[in-house]
């Protein structure tokens, strides 16, 4: 959900360019230098939490948004 926010290793950061597989987030300086992320490479495992606000609004307005993907009850 672009501009949301997603938690890494228990950091909350926001979300931007957000792609079919994909997504980037900014880290500021103090938050790079103070927490684990600046230890982290490419292939490491993490602890990802999604926003879930952000998923239940969309899933609210699903059908208004995109009507073809909405299911039938």
């Amino acid at each position: 959900m672009e501009k949301g926010s997603i938690a890494l290793d228990g950091i909350s950061l926001t979300i931007f360019n957000c792609k079919e597989n994909s997504f980037n987030v900014s880290i500021i300086p103090f938050t790079w230098s103070h927490t684990n992320l600046n230890t982290r490479k490419i292939g490491d495992l993490i602890n990802i939490e999604c926003d879930m606000i952000g998923k239940y609004v969309y899933k609210a307005c699903e059908n208004l948004i995109n009507p073809k993907k909405s299911s039938s009850v």
